[in-house]
């Protein structure tokens, strides 16, 4: 769903650097609280909505539907003096009255603001600041222990369509990537003012984390995989959007935000003949260091997953391999994304040391992979397995259309590609990555099962428009799978991890 981008606010409003909320929307927060509406959490996530929720209330059928001024942004039309920040008090405060009395219609409005909010859920910061739980954050059960903890980085994804025209006006090169500080992210979000974009928690770690989380959730057979996410964000209103779709989404976002921090994000540029220019900016993304927070997430939990991205950050490096180590040492299964042909040559012999001493199960691509090994590009890939598992017990290669290779023990399964009508592909090695994750956890004994189970999965993403693997998609693919032990799989045993795993699960549900 596409959102049409607010205007980029003065000095002084509630949020200043990424105009996600605008200061009038802020003013309404602090009035609703004051009535007390603060205990019904299934509103939190309206008070920021500001206009754009008007969809959501329509929705619902027993509003009367009503004419909003685009310039004065007020009910009924211009006359009325309910205004801005007073016209979304007064619809609030008629929701709520309406909902205390009939639950069938709390349930109705609930449901259209959790589908409003997946792409224009912008939340309070300032409670944050205060150490309270921030507006719209769903609050769930933390599990005694973790089946998967990933680490990488936390990155809100701002995605738009433009015109050459654009690109020059900014002086951008089409189809390039580019690291931008604070004021050229402001600059470029200033042009796109007015314009329609989406916002999405992004991050290839995520799309693996989030599909794996929807394939596990719990049914009459099968626990739900409880699985987790550590990374870095600020305390501003894009944290706090980007904890709130992982959370959405059943993946749970261990770390805190960092007080007065920016989180990054990645504007994503598309011209009609569908290039895509990246503008990245790190933000605190690039703060992460081994501390007791993140050693007592990976001491709980079963697999550690840490994306190759995080590489591309000098002061990461020896927070991966540190943790990485401790998860090794504690029988914990360490699994490697490679993420970037150009990271892993960057940075080949301190990816090549960590995936050598602490990983056991390895995610690349192709040319990643033929990028590890120091191959010409016209090596086939069956060869760059055949080579990595020499070094890592579990190793997995895809090819595109082409299919992927699994090798484990000495012995390559090549997985045929699951046959789908390819819309869009990315994402879809990240997709595959949580089928593997799957299949591990559900226990299938067959390396080419799991493969089969991957492939299908990332078929199913690249037959759709996005990146994360849908929830209904998710429990058809996951009512296919017969189901094993995790602990009795003897996948395990060619792994070295036989009897070492933590085993204790309390399932969240």
């Amino acid at each position: 769903m596409l959102v049409k981008a607010p205007a980029i606010m003065p000095a002084g409003s509630a949020t200043t650097a990424t105009g996600a909320v605008s200061s009038s929307a802020g003013a309404t927060v602090a009035a609703v609280s004051e009535v007390g509406i603060d205990e019904m959490s299934c509103f939190r996530q309206l008070f920021l909505l500001h206009l754009q929720s008007m969809r959501a209330w329509a929705q619902t059928g027993f509003l009367k539907r009503r004419r909003f001024s685009r310039s004065s942004s007020s009910v009924g039309g211009g006359r009325s003096l309910l205004k801005g920040e007073h016209a979304l008090f007064y619809l609030i405060q008629r929701l709520v009255c309406l909902c205390k009395r009939d639950k069938p219609r709390r349930h109705k409005v609930c449901d259209c603001c959790d589908k409003e909010s997946e792409s224009c859920g912008q939340v309070n910061a300032d409670a944050q600041e205060a150490g309270k739980q921030s507006f719209g954050i769903p609050v769930r059960v933390v599990p005694d222990c973790w089946d998967v903890v990933g680490l990488g980085q936390a990155m809100v994804d701002f995605s738009a369509i433009v015109g050459d025209e654009f690109l020059d006006r900014l002086g951008l090169v089409k189809g390039s990537r580019k690291v931008v500080d604070h004021e050229e992210r402001g600059s470029v979000l200033g042009a796109l003012d007015g314009q329609s974009y989406k916002l999405a928690a992004g991050g290839s770690l995520s799309n693996t984390l989030v599909a794996l989380a929807r394939l596990g959730v719990a049914t009459s057979n099968n626990s739900t995989i409880d699985v987790a996410m550590t990374g870095s964000v600020g305390g501003d209103a894009l944290g706090d959007f980007y904890r709130t779709k992982l959370q959405r989404a059943n993946v749970h976002f261990l770390s805190q935000p960092i007080v007065d921090g920016t989180t990054g994000s990645v504007i994503v540029l598309t011209t009609p003949d569908a290039q895509r220019t990246m503008l990245s900016y790190q933000g605190m993304s690039s703060v992460v260091h081994f501390d007791t927070n993140l050693a007592s997430a990976i001491s709980k939990s079963r697999i550690l997953v840490v994306e190759g991205y995080l590489w591309e950050i000098p002061e990461t490096i020896e927070a991966i391999a540190r943790a990485c180590e401790a998860a090794h040492r504690q029988g914990v299964l360490v699994a490697l994304t490679a993420s970037d042909v150009s990271c892993v040559k960057r940075h080949h012999q301190q990816f090549w040391d960590v995936m050598c001493k602490s990983t056991d199960v390895l995610f690349t691509n192709s040319d990643e992979a033929r990028a590890l090994c120091g191959f010409d590009d016209d090596t086939s890939p069956d060869q760059a397995t055949k080579h990595l598992s020499q070094y890592c017990p579990l190793v997995s290669v895809t090819d595109g259309a082409r299919g992927s290779y699994l090798a484990l023990g000495g012995e390559i399964v090549y997985i045929p590609p699951a046959p789908c009508v390819p819309v869009d592909t990315c994402g879809a090695g990240d997709a595959y990555a949580g089928g593997i994750l799957y299949g591990l956890l559900r226990g299938i004994t067959d390396l080419g099962g799991i493969g089969n189970l991957a492939a299908r999965v990332a078929a199913v993403v690249v037959g759709q428009q996005g990146t994360r693997l849908r929830e209904e998609s998710a429990i058809q693919l996951a009512e296919s799978v017969k189901s094993g032990s995790f602990r009795d799989n003897p996948i395990l045993d060619l792994l070295g991890l036989k009897g070492e795993v933590h085993v204790e699960k309390i399932s969240n549900v």
